[in-house]
């Protein structure tokens, strides 16, 4: 597969014609052996502790690079440097994978799949949240209501379209290209600005004013705030745990500044820190933001269609499967069962892919090009229609939709529907 071409199975996607699943719940369910529903909590201690070795592993080894450069000195500047910023770009990679391992197992236990004992979930999913300096409690909440509202534009709580009014643009029939030139046209090197905002601070700018969330919570709206929109009054206790982990984190990484210095806590820490966040952004964007996939306003939303609804991708390939726990390979089968642990998604997966069929979304084009397709090309939806597809800058569809579509799905949409499993 080239890495500047898009894959084959995204093209066929894009050239048939959109028609919502003519399926059910049920045939997903019965699909799915039911030993695949249990819990496993020595397993899962056993996944925690081999992150934490290997992080560990990680941090200790970085030990190494300074002393190492400074062995090359007599070789030459040049080579010394390379050999310096090598290792640290090795470490800083290798780091932020097994950090984005954290945050995949900490959201399984957000889910209540590493045990079937409460306590235990929440115990490991705030502290392995907490080190990273994710709000565990404050998180698990949103993400709770986005997999109930998955593809909602009302109702989903990430990564929500913005429409043709919010861009001030003209209306459709009467754009012309230099209306859509004038509001999208950038330069590259923009538009590279813009991405790499994204992918490193996006996800603090989620949770500090709910960027890219969904428009229906007023200006100010956090995951700090024990009071916020976001949150259900019986959920604002949890809220300041949250907050006191991340103030216990904090202090602890500015003790570590102070004994070791700011160099050292911006190589060992706070760059695999920015990198594992950078992981988790493009994994959960390309979930669900992609030219092909539809958003559906309430009179054609449901559960089933809003977990159809997103697109497994290899991401990393083997290093996704084992660090990331196969959160970004198996995320169809894990909006329709959540409940089920990540170690038996693999499997799940084949069980839904023969259920759905055409209808399965998969893409193996390669993730930073998938990512400045979605980037570049999910532009904005129109405020007309139930069911609709992003438009690119130039304001064409991303896909059409089929002239049956209205008509098409066994599972038709029930007033706020949602499956209970999430």
């Amino acid at each position: 597969m080239s890495l500047f071409k898009d894959s084959p199975e995204y093209l066929a996607r894009k050239q048939k014609p959109f028609r919502p699943p003519n399926l059910t719940l049920k045939d997903i369910h019965d699909a799915i052996p039911k030993d695949l529903y249990k819990k496993n909590t020595l397993l899962s201690l056993g996944y925690i502790a081999r992150d934490v070795f290997f992080s560990a592993l990680f941090w200790h080894l970085a030990n190494y690079i300074e002393p190492i450069s400074d062995a090359l000195a007599g070789q030459g500047a040049l080579i010394q440097q390379t050999v310096r910023w090598g290792l640290w770009a090795n470490y800083w990679f290798w780091q932020s994978v097994a950090w984005g391992g954290f945050w995949c197992l900490a959201h399984e236990a957000g889910h209540g799949t590493l045990s079937s004992s409460s306590w235990f979930n929440h115990i490991s999913g705030f502290m392995l949240h907490t080190v990273i300096l994710v709000p565990y409690y404050a998180w698990r909440s949103t993400h709770h209501a986005h997999h109930k509202a998955t593809g909602s534009i009302e109702r989903d709580e990430n990564f929500v379209p913005r429409t043709r009014v919010d861009y001030h643009l003209p209306a459709e029939d009467s754009a012309t290209h230099a209306d859509y030139k004038e509001m999208f046209e950038e330069t590259p090197i923009f538009t590279l600005g813009r991405m790499v905002f994204m992918q490193l601070l996006g996800w603090q700018a989620y949770l500090l004013y709910n960027a890219l969330g969904s428009p229906m919570y007023p200006e100010g709206t956090n995951h700090f705030e024990p009071s916020s929109a976001l949150f259900k009054p019986e959920q604002r206790f949890s809220i300041i745990i949250s907050n006191i982990g991340l103030s216990a984190m904090s202090g602890v990484l500015a003790y570590y500044t102070y004994q070791f210095g700011l160099l050292n806590f911006f190589c060992k820490y706070f760059v695999p820190y920015l990198l594992a966040n950078h992981w988790i952004v493009m994994l959960t964007f390309l979930h669900h933001t992609d030219p092909t996939m539809p958003h559906y306003r309430k009179n054609e939303w449901s559960f089933l269609r809003g977990a159809v609804g997103t697109i497994d991708r290899p991401l990393l390939g083997w290093i996704g499967r084992f660090f990331l726990h196969n959160v970004s390979h198996d995320h169809v089968a894990h909006h329709f069962l959540s409940m089920i642990p990540f170690y038996n998604q693999p499997i799940v997966t084949e069980h839904v892919k023969k259920v759905l069929g055409e209808d399965y979304n998969y893409d193996n084009t390669n993730t930073f090009r998938a990512l400045y397709r979605s980037f570049t090309e999910c532009c904005f939806i129109e405020e007309e229609g139930d069911i609709v597809f992003y438009k690119n800058r130039k304001g064409e569809l991303g896909r059409e939709l089929a002239a049956d579509a209205y008509k098409v799905g066994a599972e038709r949409p029930k007033a706020g529907s949602v499956d209970s499993s999430s």
